[in-house]
């Protein structure tokens, strides 16, 4: 299940307010400035602070370079 464009035009993180990268496969939205993603769950955003996920620097690199071969990119403004 994908995320409705206009709801992607509007999330923004929690915790510092910046854009995300939305991988609709992986069910995630990303935060590459702070290594956190956020979970979707059935089609829900779960964005709560607590809920973040840290991510390695193994994980942070794939999930770039997934956005850059993809052209996926950021939420609100990108």
């Amino acid at each position: 299940m994908t995320l409705d464009t206009r709801l992607l035009e509007i999330l923004a993180c929690p915790i510092d307010k910046g854009s995300l990268l939305y991988f609709a496969d992986d069910e995630i939205l990303y935060n590459a400035r702070l290594k956190k993603q956020y979970r979707i769950h059935e089609g829900i955003p779960v964005m709560l602070p607590d809920e973040a996920a840290d991510v390695d620097d193994a994980e942070h690199e794939r999930l770039v370079a997934k956005a850059e071969a993809e052209g996926i990119t950021p939420t609100f403004g990108g």
